[in-house]
């Protein structure tokens, strides 16, 4: 079974889940209003993407609570997680098309540029932290998420 790890690491792996829930939940919000706004696919998948890693961060945060530690849930979030990585590479893959064949013109927004900069700073800070959290823990649902994190970034 995957160490569940000592009770300063899973306080600190919940720190960042929540850390990641929050932050994820801003750029969604904004992402996607902004993408209807100035009708952009790009901001659209973005804001997509951002939802989809917000499912990820609550699955490894269920998985680091007090009465999830088994080698069952692991296994589960794992499951969970891996799968949402596997469907945001295919968002990115879908969006890239779409925007490299022209089927849209997006408008300027100056709030999906702030977004997108903020995100490309947070980011990379998370994903990191995650998988170092990730290697103590041993938990291949944080790789995963930490994964997502870094390719947000």
């Amino acid at each position: 079974m995957p160490q569940h790890g000592a009770p300063d690491i899973v306080r600190r792996v919940r720190t960042v889940q929540v850390m990641t829930i929050a932050w994820m939940s801003i750029e969604a919000a904004v992402s996607l209003f902004t993408a209807w706004q100035a009708r952009s696919a790009a901001l659209l998948a973005f804001g997509g993407d951002s939802a989809i890693e917000l499912a990820s961060a609550v699955v490894v945060l269920w998985r680091f609570s007090a009465d999830a530690a088994s080698e069952e849930t692991e296994r589960r979030a794992g499951w969970i997680a891996g799968a949402l990585l596997f469907a945001l590479a295919v968002s990115v893959f879908v969006t890239s098309v779409v925007t490299v064949l022209g089927y849209s013109e997006p408008k300027t927004s100056f709030l999906g540029i702030a977004i997108l900069m903020s995100a490309a700073v947070v980011m990379p800070l998370l994903a990191r932290e995650k998988r170092r959290l990730s290697a103590q823990t041993g938990s291949a649902a944080l790789r995963a998420d930490a994964a997502e994190s870094a390719l947000c970034g």
